[in-house]
């Protein structure tokens, strides 16, 4: 994301009370570090606390298997053009086992060499949300001989979410934080 950030993310000493009691449990999970997202969305505490349950649904407690949920999330950000958000995805990705290898082919979508039957369908499901906003019949059927309804719901959700998320940090302008990757070439 090239420009100046049209809010730009809060410094400690800016938070409310009201953000504090949010963060701080971030900054705790971060060793320390609070996220660029988490510091922008601090304009606004009330949408922050209500988002952030729904996020922690999404990237922690849902059905899908990590690398799967973050396949979808990485295309999901690579299709968005949002910098932010394929690269803090990236380092999780990395931490549930994804090779560098694939994560670059997660960008050349879902008829990359490599991938199982499995990953390419839920690559193609979340290009057919992305471009439909729907997933076709022959994708869901597809899917639904491998996955549960929960998981096929969790899907969409997540595709939703992270596409909602990568609208805001583009619109935003949030800074991808230290060491965070920028989008392949």
């Amino acid at each position: 994301m090239a420009g100046k950030p049209r809010l730009r993310a809060l410094a400690d000493d800016e938070w409310s009370d009201d953000v504090k009691e949010l963060l701080e449990p971030q900054r705790a999970m971060g060793g320390g570090r609070v996220l660029n997202i988490f510091r922008t969305l601090a304009h606004h505490p009330g949408l922050m606390k209500r988002w952030l349950v729904f996020g922690a649904h999404v990237l922690g407690k849902s059905t899908l298997p990590p690398r799967e949920r973050e396949m979808a999330i990485l295309r999901v950000g690579y299709l968005c053009r949002a910098e932010y958000e394929w690269g803090q995805h990236v380092l999780i990705a990395r931490q549930v086992g994804m090779t560098d290898e694939e994560i670059g082919w997660v960008a050349d979508g879902p008829d990359a060499p490599g991938w199982n039957e499995l990953e390419s369908l839920v690559l193609r499901a979340t290009d057919e949300l992305h471009a439909d906003k729907t997933i076709s019949d022959a994708t869901w059927e597809a899917l639904a001989k491998q996955w549960t309804d929960q998981q096929l719901l969790d899907l969409v959700f997540a595709v939703g979410q992270y596409t909602l998320v990568s609208m805001a940090l583009n619109t935003l302008g949030v800074e991808r934080d230290e060491g965070v990757p920028g989008l392949p070439d």
